[in-house]
């Protein structure tokens, strides 16, 4: 019978249709007649995945949701142990206590959580976008603090509540960390604009994976009640299981999108060889745990002011530069000042030449090829090492630029930490 019209539904089944006596017959490609969620395969992702998977998220996808539903697992484990220990470091069980005392060590926990959320929100979260994996690790680290905290207090009556209001403070960082980058990891999963379907399915996963969490605790509680050894543990064998899980989960994420360590790992590369790392390649080097010290810091979208004294210097700063940026080095800094005209190309250019010139001035190995002889080009003028940048940028971006774009990298937008401070300054006339 000829084939008149064939269909699929993504990548999971296939149909074709046949003119039999002038009537369309409907057979699935391959045999085995059925309509998609019949079986129980199909119900679950259905159920659990975003509709369209695989083609509607990223190639990490999977791999991370794998890791991420084992940390969630061993998390609620070790948050029934926590549990646990709250209630009886506040009273329950011992006729003693009274549920004022109770009440209030609660309220004074949520307090000081409420406080610390806000705190950290304000302080950190313009970084959270750019360093969501570091800072998801962070958040798991002190989750597992928090709830070692928690499971110590009744060990500590006197001490009971300053340490559950501290542990507080931590799971309220917890909070903000991990929720914002987990929605900065559920766009780059994306790809269809689907972010809420995969938010909604990630929920449901959260919910199976705290639902089996629950029917092992279960089982586990009646244990480690009146059992402190047992608790600590199960406590250190469910936190070194989340923390391998959190590590792998954190591995397994390849964005496209340039940040400032990603862009310094393809960048140096390709002033070695001249090869542009692949999104994949450059995310396995991507150092994922949060550095507390920089030696030199690059400051990004700075006041004028900041680097800038005197006629001087801003001269110098635009010698040999047309863009729509300033560079200078202060105080053992990289300072960009950003122009309210500046392109996504221009940002990716300036900070391409602010890790040269933090490599050139704090090199952690011996220097090759292109900034080996930028090197060489100043006597502790930093102004003549600025100089010496734009000419190499000159000759390099472009070609760089190019080749980020081949290997699969996006340059229409980036995950770049810039400042807010844009300036306008009278250029040289000619």
């Amino acid at each position: 019978m000829p084939v008149v019209a064939t269909e699929r539904y993504g990548s999971l089944e296939s149909w074709k249709y046949q003119l039999k006596d002038g009537v369309m017959e409907r057979e699935r490609e391959g045999g085995n007649g059925g309509t998609t969620g019949k079986t129980i395969i199909g119900v679950f992702k259905s159920v659990f995945l975003p509709q369209g998977y695989p083609e509607s998220v990223s190639g990490d996808y999977l791999q991370y949701q794998f890791w991420d539903t084992l940390q969630a697992f061993s998390s609620s484990l070790s948050g029934t142990l926590a549990t646990q220990a709250s209630l009886r470091g506040v009273g329950v069980g011992n006729q003693e206590a009274t549920v004022a005392a109770a009440t209030i060590t609660w309220l004074l926990r949520d307090g000081t959580g409420m406080l610390g959320r806000i705190l950290f929100a304000w302080l950190k979260g313009n970084k959270l976008d750019s360093e969501a994996k570091k800072w998801r690790l962070v958040a798991d680290v002190l989750n597992d603090i928090a709830m070692f905290m928690e499971i110590l207090a009744p060990n500590f009556p006197t001490c009971f509540t300053l340490i559950v209001c501290s542990a507080g403070i931590f799971k309220s960082i917890v909070g903000v960390a991990g929720g914002a980058t987990r929605a900065a990891l559920t766009l780059h999963q994306a790809r269809r604009d689907n972010m809420a379907d995969i938010s909604a399915k990630d929920g449901s996963q959260e919910t199976l994976v705290n639902l089996a969490g629950l029917l092992v605790s279960l089982i586990l509680i009646p244990l480690v009640t009146d059992n402190p050894l047992l608790t600590f543990v199960l406590f250190f064998l469910f936190t070194i299981l989340h923390l391998c899980a959190n590590y792998k989960a954190v591995r397994s994420v390849v964005m496209e999108t340039l940040n400032e360590a990603r862009l310094a790992i393809v960048l140096h590369q390709y002033l070695r060889d001249g090869r542009v790392l692949g999104p994949l390649e450059a995310n396995l080097k991507e150092p994922v745990f949060l550095e507390f010290r920089r030696i030199v810091p690059i400051k990004l979208g700075v006041r004028l002011g900041e680097f800038i004294y005197t006629s001087e210097d801003l001269n110098l700063a635009m010698k040999n530069n047309h863009k729509p940026f300033l560079i200078g080095v202060k105080r053992g800094s990289v300072c960009v000042c950003l122009g309210p005209d500046a392109s996504v190309c221009d940002e990716i250019r300036a900070v391409c030449q602010a890790v040269c010139l933090c490599t050139v001035l704090h090199p952690v190995s011996p220097l090759e090829g292109a900034l080996k002889q930028l090197s060489m080009s100043h006597s502790n003028n930093h102004w003549e090492l600025v100089h010496e940048s734009h000419k190499l940028m000159d000759q390099i971006f472009q070609p760089f630029l190019k080749a980020l774009e081949v290997a699969g990298w996006q340059t229409s937008r980036t995950l770049l930490d810039w400042n807010e401070w844009r300036v306008e300054w009278k250029k040289k006339s000619s």
